[in-house]
């Protein structure tokens, strides 16, 4: 089996014990043996209450939002053939957050626990659709670009008002929690909203995978050989925006997962970003699994938040890839 044929199955093997130890490791570590039992259902009913009320929602919820993050990115790097770009670059995120400090500022959430997180969607949503025309009207990338930039701008300036404006102190705290991002205390059935919307926008950017391959090209060629360009643009940014609204809706605002693992894995499927797609996914999965398992074993007073951990693993490693990058074409 060679390397490239052997990253997938390695990545899903790497991400299942991942998984696992997620489930074995807190601030209470249990025994193989018991958590074993506990996942079959058998065992004390406090093992079970831990693993599965607890930990092993946490750690899916954690890797279903790598994962839409990680397919998102690499798509649209593939689609901007920009190395930088990201679910963040097109607003989608900050816009999704915006809503979501929205629900909070104006006490929505106390209606009902779902407010927050279908209020995460919608603005994912707005972004996506707002997105999605820009690429009807204008065959530029780096227009569609701008228009990202300045979508998240306008949210993030939204945010910063609003926490500005915030009328008691709990609610700066709570809108400050979710824009950093966390799993903590995520459920089955918050995994279960988010999930359908993360698994429709990974089946829309794989079924319009074969346009990124003919895009390493050049847009004039790959409209040469029968790709439809706009198509391509609505089907990926529409894809990418679904799939970041689920993984916002579910985890709040978390960065650079979405641009690492993209260019970890192109070296291994010969730079072809759609062979990348579900290597990123899995990879960026991944990461925030065992991103997570940090912040709970950590001996700190409060409970670190993964959007920050993230940032901190995230930040140098594309620091360091980017200088390789360098280096290899210097």
């Amino acid at each position: 089996m060679t390397p490239n044929r052997a990253l997938t199955p390695s990545l899903v093997f790497a991400s299942s014990l991942a998984v696992f130890a997620a489930c074995l490791l807190g601030s209470t570590q249990m025994p193989i043996d018991r958590v074993l039992i506990a996942l079959f259902g058998g065992g004390e009913m406090g093992d079970r209450i831990v693993v599965w009320q607890i930990r092993l929602p946490r750690a899916l919820a954690a890797f279903a939002t790598g994962a839409a993050l990680g397919i998102s990115g690499a798509a649209l790097q593939g689609l901007l053939r920009n190395p930088l770009a990201e679910p963040g670059v097109l607003g989608v995120s900050a816009s999704a957050s915006l809503f979501a400090t929205f629900s909070l500022y104006y006490g929505l959430v106390a209606l009902s626990p779902w407010v927050l997180p279908i209020a995460a969607m919608l603005g994912a949503l707005a972004a996506t659709t707002l997105i999605a025309l820009a690429a009807i009207k204008t065959r530029s990338v780096v227009t569609l670009i701008l228009v990202g930039v300045g979508i998240s701008a306008f949210a993030g300036a939204a945010m910063s008002l609003l926490m500005n404006l915030a009328p008691t102190p709990f609610t700066l705290s709570d809108m400050i929690n979710w824009m950093l991002g966390s799993v903590a205390n995520r459920s089955f059935r918050e995994l279960g909203f988010a999930a359908p919307f993360i698994l429709a926008g990974g089946a829309i950017l794989l079924a319009s995978r074969r346009g990124l391959s003919a895009l390493t090209l050049g847009e004039e060629a790959a409209s040469g050989i029968g790709l439809n360009l706009r198509n391509q643009r609505i089907l990926t940014v529409l894809g990418a925006g679904i799939a970041t609204g689920g993984s916002v809706a579910l985890a709040g605002a978390i960065g650079f997962v979405g641009i690492v693992a993209p260019h970890v894995v192109r070296p291994f499927v010969n730079h072809d970003p759609a062979r990348s797609l579900i290597p990123s996914a899995l990879l960026a999965g991944l990461i925030l699994v065992l991103a997570d398992i940090g912040v709970r074993i950590l001996p700190t007073v409060n409970e670190l938040k993964l959007g920050v951990v993230a940032a901190l693993i995230g930040a140098p490693a594309f620091v360091w890839i980017a200088m390789g990058r360098r280096a290899i074409h210097d």
